[in-house]
């Protein structure tokens, strides 16, 4: 059985490294581009597209290697990847946060910065450099974009 928490409990966003490649290239962040399938990719273009200008109060900022399927804002940087690989540390028993009815997998569980969200016809990840401290402004603006963007997959499959 899944277990889900709601984003009004604190969560610990301390982990000492991003899920992503964080460096400059000329003035742009390092984002690894996802591969996904023509369908998710279809979505995630439009996801991307409506990604806000402002996350956490830091501008967008370009990417490299340049994708329609990702996005960063601030320094460090915040990244977005949509259309990303099923998470492998995603079970039927995972701990979830349910934040605008989007479930998030939180990783690693004891001190998340990389979020996942599940359930989706696209799995679309959020990293979140401990510096911005508690995750829930970014996941739920980002949680009203996947809503509207992506939609969810048959009950029950995550």
């Amino acid at each position: 059985m899944r277990r889900a928490a709601t984003v009004g409990r604190a969560v610990a966003v301390v982990a000492p490294t991003l899920a992503l490649l964080a460096g400059c290239t000329g003035g742009a962040v390092e984002v690894p581009a996802p591969a996904p399938g023509k369908k998710a990719a279809e979505l995630c273009r439009a996801l991307v597209e409506r990604a806000p200008e402002t996350l956490f109060d830091q501008s967008r900022v370009d990417v490299t290697p340049s994708s329609d399927l990702v996005a960063a804002w601030g320094d460090p940087p915040i990244a977005l990847r949509c259309g990303v690989e099923r998470p492998s540390g995603l079970r039927p028993d995972s701990e979830l946060m349910v934040v605008n009815d989007i479930a998030w997998l939180p990783e690693p569980e004891d001190q998340p910065n990389l979020f996942t969200a599940v359930g989706r016809e696209a799995y679309v990840e959020l990293s979140l450099p401990p510096s911005y401290g508690a995750p829930a402004e970014g996941l739920v603006a980002i949680s009203d974009l996947i809503a509207d963007e992506v939609p969810a997959l048959p009950d029950g499959e995550l």
